[in-house]
């Protein structure tokens, strides 16, 4: 399919949220994902990425992750000053924030007239963990995680006791998580922790491990794996198919 994009700007607790929007450039009525960017927001390889799901059927929302700290249509560059000020974004904005914005995008999607009542989350590095967040709004049925930052490690800041990775036995709907074996933000204690949770919790989860590093779907850089990051494609897009369809 080919894909139009749109610009909308979402009214959140927080403030204006402004929100890129790919869909399939067809008639029809199709299930939402929120895609979560990494720290430095909507990026050339997010942008990319959000225009391959949605040219598998799906209308796909990538919400400035920090539009409360920045200027509208802040883009972060891929080199020190933006790692440095997006981690800054990272430990200031509270999880409970990021709450209130997965509502203001499900209730936007559910506005539209071309989206379904079905929606899920896919998101990259701090968005993998946003993704996971989202799962435990029981509108969202599915969420897949790449390489997702800071579950076991409970460094982002919330209320006591509303750290994510404790919270997922709330979750209802079903998580596949993605991690490279060689990324030194989740080592491998990291990864057993999370899975270990996972499995007490009695969530309903998949898990993966390649032989990559961190940002390997990123088509920008020399961590870019090509082969990996297209099987990782076709891996969430099988999963959404089947949840959301």
């Amino acid at each position: 399919m080919k894909v139009t994009r749109e610009v909308h700007d979402v009214e959140t607790l927080t403030g204006t949220m402004r929100t890129y929007l790919y869909r399939p450039d067809r008639e029809g009525i199709f299930p939402s994902l929120i895609f979560y960017s990494e720290i430095f927001q909507h990026t050339g390889p997010i942008s990319r990425l959000a225009t391959l799901l949605a040219g598998h059927g799906f209308v796909v929302l990538v919400p400035e992750v920090f539009h409360e700290l920045n200027p509208i249509s802040t883009v972060l560059g891929y080199d020190d000053a933006g790692k440095d000020k997006g981690n800054e974004d990272k430990h200031t904005k509270p999880l409970e924030s990021h709450d209130s914005d997965t509502v203001a995008l499900v209730d936007f999607a559910r506005a539209q007239e071309f989206c379904s009542s079905q929606i899920g989350a896919i998101g990259v590095c701090i968005g993998g963990h946003l993704a996971f967040r989202a799962a435990l709004n029981p509108d969202v049925r599915g969420a897949f995680c790449l390489y997702a930052t800071d579950l076991h490690s409970n460094t982002l800041p919330c209320e006591a006791g509303n750290q994510t990775l404790m919270r997922c036995g709330d979750i209802q709907g079903e998580l596949q998580l993605v991690f490279g074996r060689q990324d030194p933000h989740v080592p491998v204690e990291g990864r057993e922790l999370i899975y270990r949770e996972l499995n007490a919790q009695e969530c309903n989860f998949s898990w993966t491990e390649v032989n990559a590093e961190h940002a390997f779907m990123r088509d920008e850089g020399d961590r870019y794996d090509p082969e990996l990051s297209l099987l990782m494609c076709q891996k969430a897009v099988a999963f959404f198919k089947r949840v959301l369809l």
